[in-house]
């Protein structure tokens, strides 16, 4: 499977991960940094929570990785959680911001 498809299969389960507290996908909050696929379909997937005291702080990175684990073609997952940049609600897409009532 070339590399932008994976991507994109990446990016599509992760639409499908919610934060607990709000009804947006982590995708649409922009706490996903990067997606690098890398030589056989090993995907790198750095990420960030709302808060470092949030109470997914333990369960989001692990269904991340196991979301990602189940698509086809994929050989391993690392999900390396990052509090630089810090995350705030202009990293949000323009729907979740929506959704949210900050715009």
């Amino acid at each position: 499977m070339e590399n932008e498809a994976l991507k994109q299969k990446v990016i599509e389960v992760l639409q499908t991960i919610f934060d607990p507290e709000l009804p947006v996908s982590i995708w649409e909050l922009g706490l996903i940094y990067e997606i690098n696929i890398l030589p056989i379909n090993n995907v790198q997937i750095v990420m960030t929570l709302t808060a470092p005291g949030c109470p997914a702080a333990q369960s989001l990175p692990v269904e991340v990785d196991q979301k990602v684990r189940q698509i086809e073609g994929v050989n391993d997952v690392h999900v390396a959680v990052t509090w630089t940049p810090a995350w705030d609600k202009s990293m949000m897409s323009e729907a979740a911001q929506l959704e949210l009532g900050f715009m």
